[in-house]
């Protein structure tokens, strides 16, 4: 069982960063994110960090060419077979047997990380209530990168499952880090999925949504059944109740940009949240400098109670709402400038106090 009650108007942010000073990017996370620290993904320090290159550690047939500065999948390669049986067994080891020190095998190292050792001395010395880590989701990552003859992996089912599943481990992997180093501290873990937005467009028109969905239920109820809470982030239009079907714990979108198209689905997430989801609204616009130079706590806050009072009108009250919310910038900021960024993160924070005291 994990613990959602106290969520409540708390806040945190997407991931990514601008910094190339480490110490300065955990600052920001301290100082801004008591109650929900995450560990930034600093891409411009180390392009490992790279969300689409971050989490290929130890992925079977994962091959980087260093010609395009670009991974790709070879399931022809002559180590396949074997990494992908070791695969089968460590899964099993790990899921089925709770072998727990195989999760080393899929850490996320130095070198794609240089953040996150400094997030668990973090937690180690504040025990928060809550702690956030993140992955890319398999239906992104997959539909992302490509075998070696320009395929989308995603059309491979071998490469999907070896996908998702070594990303579930990763997810596994940090709840572990998590719980070791402040044993009271919730893990929660986000999903990065901006792909979702495709779904049912040209790019994709031959997929089927029950497969993404799929896909990401395998990897939200791993991290619920080991202590963990499951959050999927979209900054993206997509099918939200489709997303439902995940069962993740907390839906992440922009609330900013796309906050009358997620009303659409108001029955759905009114459901949703009648059964124990929680809305993280992405209500900073991390997405667009000049928006982001314009907008104050003021004019974010009435943009938070507009949509709100919309929703309730499918008959749940402004205070049940606001119960199941938390507070996030719409995206990831490593577009920005670290000056731009530190507002962003200080909006965030401010906007969650003002809304909880309004």
């Amino acid at each position: 069982m994990t613990d959602k009650e106290s969520l409540s108007l708390l806040c945190t942010a997407i991931g990514s960063l601008p910094h190339q000073n480490i110490d300065e990017a955990m600052s920001l996370v301290k100082d801004n994110f008591k109650d929900i620290p995450f560990w930034p993904q600093l891409s411009k320090l180390n392009k490992k960090e790279n969300m689409l290159i971050q989490f290929l550690e130890n992925m079977p047939a994962c091959i980087f060419d260093n010609d395009n500065d670009r991974p790709f999948f070879d399931i022809e390669s002559e180590s396949f077979a074997d990494e992908l049986e070791s695969l089968f067994v460590d899964w099993d080891e790990i899921v089925n047997n709770h072998n727990y020190e195989l999760l080393e095998k899929y850490e996320i190292s130095k070198n794609c990380s240089t953040t996150f050792s400094r997030f668990i001395d973090l937690l180690k010395e504040t025990t928060p209530k809550y702690a956030k880590g993140q992955i890319i989701g398999p239906f992104t990552l997959s539909t992302t990168l490509n075998d070696k003859y320009n395929k989308i992996a995603y059309y491979d089912i071998t490469l999907r499952e070896v996908i998702t599943k070594v990303l579930a481990l990763k997810a596994l992997w940090q709840i572990k880090q998590i719980k070791e180093a402040s044993p009271n501290t919730t893990p929660i873990i986000f999903l990065d999925e901006p792909s979702l937005s495709q779904l049912r467009t040209s790019a994709y028109v031959s997929i089927s949504p029950e497969e993404p969905v799929k896909m990401i239920k395998e990897i939200t109820e791993l991290i619920r059944t080991n202590g963990g809470i499951s959050a999927i982030h979209c900054c993206g239009r997509c099918d939200w109740g489709n997303l439902i079907k995940t069962n993740c714990d907390i839906i992440n979108f922009d609330t900013y940009n796309h906050s009358e198209h997620f009303l659409l689905y108001s029955k759905q997430i009114t459901d949703f949240l009648k059964n124990g989801g929680k809305i993280a609204w992405g209500l900073i616009p991390t997405l667009n400098k000049v928006d982001l130079e314009v907008e104050t706590v003021n004019s974010l806050t009435e943009c938070f109670n507009t949509t709100i009072k919309s929703l309730s009108k499918n008959g749940i009250s402004l205070d049940f709402i606001k119960q199941n919310s938390l507070i996030t910038p719409a995206c990831g900021a490593a577009a920005l400038t670290v000056p731009l960024a530190q507002k962003a993160m200080e909006l965030t924070k401010n906007l969650a106090l003002t809304i909880k005291e309004g």
